[in-house]
């Protein structure tokens, strides 16, 4: 039997004066701001932060009357949605903001974990849909609001390599495989459930192999299923994160690895990777086509409409061009920002300085060549990363 305890029919009554008029397709009001400053405690499942802190931190600053002080913390992506859906059942949420990719957003979605932030509160971003570059806009449109987006990038699927110890590059899918299969243990991809190189690899292949249909996982999808399979016999392990793939990739126990404009620049950057790795787009039967990622905030329901206030004022303040000029950052999520008119030339002096010695010209060129395709959300997404658990991963992740 469900005890109900004042606390529980408090937040009850709270999320029925916040929802008033909020059904589909209708504006709530939006909620008051704090008469006096709140702390805002934000979980942080992609690895945003270096993307999105400064711009988080710029808001603290130019509204101390609004927000005390900001809690950060990470978590990996696939635990997040079990724990805030047990606090939401415990009545005790104490996460105010999360920040992820479509991973933990789609896995919320599923579960009916996020407020919905559109068209509920539309008033807060007036053209929203118009200031968005188009890939972002791609990007946005499948959160059915309940998640807004702030970072943008092409993803993949691409190679990385190390030139001095790979002299036949592999370019397309059947020669990724042939030198897979003629150097075991040497090529490198990590879970996707928790890797945007590992997401981008996997979402890539049915346009590369010419699948039935790159949006079904379950019926269209028999090339790739096929094709990962036979790639798994000559891969040694699949580890939870891309950081792991970097590592190894740098020390030398990898000759190739799956990658991605940003995961590509930064671990160059900070000397994970050597600086003289090189890269490769990924071709198939079916030609080349990048699938893009995106970055997103998610307001977690049965927070204080107070904080819900905060929340919502700080997401619109990371889309105006000054803060999305962070973005830009050492190349982690090239190239960053989600809205139009945000140059390079934007960015600070460090960010510029970093990108025109670690940044590829051809990044730009290629983006421009090719066509952007949106990735899985959702439920297609979920089963996606289900079924390559089960398929695939299940015997070697570690």
């Amino acid at each position: 039997m469900r005890v109900v305890t004042s606390t529980s029919i408090a937040a009850a009554l709270g999320a029925a004066v916040l929802m008033a008029g909020a059904g589909p397709g209708h504006a709530a009001a939006l909620p008051p701001l704090p008469k006096s400053p709140v702390t805002i405690n934000i979980v942080d499942v992609g690895g945003q932060l270096a993307l999105t802190q400064k711009a988080i931190e710029a808001y603290q600053k130019a509204h101390p009357k609004l927000v005390s002080r900001f809690v950060f913390n990470k978590a990996p992506a696939p635990e997040l949605p079990g724990k805030l859906k047990a606090q939401q059942a415990a009545g005790r949420v104490d996460i105010d903001m999360v920040l992820s990719g479509t991973d933990a957003i789609s896995a919320g979605m599923e579960q009916h974990l996020w407020t919905r932030i559109l068209p509920d509160y539309a008033a807060k971003f007036p053209n929203l849909d118009q200031n968005y570059l188009p890939g972002a806009l791609d990007m946005q449109k499948p959160t059915e609001g309940q998640a807004i987006e702030v970072v943008f990038a092409t993803a993949g699927p691409m190679l990385e390599y190390a030139p001095e110890r790979v002299k036949d590059v592999p370019k397309t899918t059947d020669e990724l495989l042939a030198w897979c299969k003629a150097h075991p243990n040497r090529f490198f991809y990590a879970r996707p459930t928790n890797s945007g190189p590992g997401r981008a690899f996997l979402q890539g292949l049915p346009y590369e192999l010419g699948d039935s249909n790159p949006r079904d996982p379950v019926n269209g999808w028999a090339k790739t299923w096929a094709y990962l399979k036979a790639l798994d016999s000559c891969i040694e392990y699949y580890p939870s994160g891309t950081g792991v793939t970097m590592k190894e990739f740098g020390e030398g126990s990898r000759d190739i690895i799956a990658s991605m404009p940003g995961w590509d620049i930064y671990p160059r950057v900070i000397g994970t990777v050597p600086k003289s790795a090189k890269v490769t787009i990924l071709s198939g039967p079916a030609g080349f086509k990048w699938v893009s990622d995106a970055q997103y905030v998610a307001i977690p329901k049965g927070i204080a409409p107070e904080k819900l206030a905060v929340a919502l004022d700080l997401i619109a303040f990371m889309l105006e061009p000054k803060q999305q000029a962070y973005a830009w950052d050492d190349g982690y999520f090239y190239p960053g920002p989600a809205v139009k008119n945000v140059p390079l030339s934007m960015a600070p002096q460090s960010s510029q300085d970093v990108l025109k010695e670690f940044g590829r010209p051809e990044y730009d060129q290629l983006i421009a060549k090719y066509p952007i395709m949106s990735p899985l959300f959702g439920n297609p997404l979920v089963v996606a990363f289900h079924m390559w658990d089960e398929k695939i991963g299940a015997q070697k992740m570690k």
